[in-house]
């Protein structure tokens, strides 16, 4: 068995040969005790964040993570700015437009969007230190989805722990994280969506098709990895001469 030392020196080891995680100009702090590995700091995108989380828990011995890495934001925001931008995304989403809104402030609630009889589900948005916390509940998984990437592309978001319920529950598919991954494409002005296709296997994402250039290419890998409950991403996506 590999001591607490010995898997701390592998995790580092694996992250520091992956091309999504720059150790050098982002390093990050890992503890590791009794199966438990908990990893610290901020990396540079959200596709380091996923993968330093999916190879650190393929190692031997890691049981579970705890999760506190922050993306730098794209732009640096107070937290009250940023629960400004995501609640203003989420009433500006059709898929959300039945739901009402609440803005949480030092434990109290702010209507954004009143409840009446034609709603069916109500978001509460909660911002702590650039982390935006999504809590309520929503009619599909369509909309828990959505709203989970509009507060991912506020820019900025550090983190988005995404726990709105889904009522009725709703069995889960790779067709559901498909159809979600195609409407962040739609929705994003950055990304040509019908230049794309999208699969999912397991909850396995491949992205294929034709963009303009690598910022494009990027924008599209991580729209997919913003949305909840995908696990890998493979980006096939060339980029057209």
């Amino acid at each position: 068995m590999k001591s607490e030392e010995q898997i701390i020196t592998t995790v580092a080891a694996v992250l520091e040969q992956d091309p999504y995680v720059n150790l050098n100009e982002f390093p990050l702090q890992l503890e590791f005790a009794s199966g438990l590995l908990t990893m610290e700091g901020e990396v540079e995108h959200i596709m380091a964040k996923k993968r330093a989380l999916e190879v650190a828990g393929a190692i031997s011995g890691v049981e579970r993570i705890v999760d506190r890495l922050r993306l730098v934001p794209a732009s640096r925001m107070q937290d009250g700015e940023i629960r400004d931008h995501v609640c203003n995304a989420l009433l500006s989403e059709n898929y959300l437009g039945t739901c009402a809104i609440w803005a949480i402030f030092k434990g109290k609630a702010e209507v954004v969007r009143e409840a009446d009889q034609n709603m069916d589900g109500n978001i509460d948005v909660e911002v702590q230190n650039g982390i935006v916390l999504l809590n309520g509940a929503v009619s599909s998984l369509s909309a828990k989805r959505m709203a989970g990437v509009m507060a991912w592309w506020v820019p900025g978001s550090r983190d988005v722990i995404n726990g709105l319920e889904v009522v009725p529950p709703q069995e889960d598919s790779d067709d559901e994280v498909v159809d979600a991954v195609c409407l962040a494409l739609e929705k994003d002005p950055f990304v040509n969506a019908s230049q794309l296709r999208v699969r999912s296997n397991m909850f396995n994402v491949t992205l294929e098709g034709i963009v303009r250039n690598q910022l494009e290419r990027k924008f599209a890998e991580s729209d997919a990895w913003y949305v909840f409950r995908v696990d890998r991403v493979t980006n096939l996506v060339v980029v057209s001469e």
